[in-house]
């Protein structure tokens, strides 16, 4: 079951449900879903993607990433690292569901993420990496306003080629909200 937390155009971000652990397995062994994310190299099972989806699920900033006419879950996203003292998030995303891919899902769950880290948890910067030969990834990125602020330089290796891990980040002041502050609006005019 799925929670309506922030809501999209076409999809919105709920607390993960340990229960899809079957789907998110078939996924995170999925060669071409996970090639792209650090997770490449280890192998799930059923028991230890419970064991993940709890723990994501007990973390207060994970989200499944639901389709808001189908309610099927198609990802998940996060800040899988939050400094709040000094108000940086590191972002993580992935659509496992592939029938998704490249239809614009991927950036506005990015946004809604954007729109709660910068306008609820009162965030200056969000970063991500991303793997240099990951060009749908960069372009998603890019799209929404993120910036490359470094590299660091043949960090990867995968058949015998080596990658840069990109860094990229946005700051509050160079994103607008596409959710949280109409919602402010529309409790001022009450």
């Amino acid at each position: 079951m799925y929670y309506k937390k922030l809501i999209g155009k076409r999809c919105y971000l709920s607390p993960i449900d340990i229960e899809d652990c079957q789907k998110y397995t078939r996924w995170v062994n999925d060669m071409e879903v996970v090639i792209g994310l650090t997770i490449a190299s280890n192998l799930y099972t059923e028991q230890k993607e419970r064991e993940v989806l709890e723990r994501l699920s007990k973390s207060d900033y994970n989200f499944a990433i639901v389709d808001l006419e189908r309610e099927e879950l198609i990802g998940n996203i996060g800040f899988v690292n939050l400094d709040l003292i000094n108000k940086v998030g590191e972002l993580g995303i992935f659509i496992g569901n592939k029938d998704y891919w490249g239809k614009g899902y991927g950036v506005e769950a990015i946004q809604l993420l954007l729109d709660f880290g910068f306008n609820i948890l009162n965030l200056h910067n969000v970063y991500l990496r991303v793997f240099s030969f990951n060009k749908p990834a960069i372009n998603c990125y890019k799209k929404i306003g993120f910036k490359e602020v470094g590299r660091i330089r043949e960090a990867k290796q995968i058949a015998g080629e080596r990658y840069d891990i990109i860094i990229m980040d946005i700051l509050e002041n160079e994103y607008k909200s596409i959710y949280i502050k109409d919602l402010v609006e529309k409790k001022k005019q009450y």
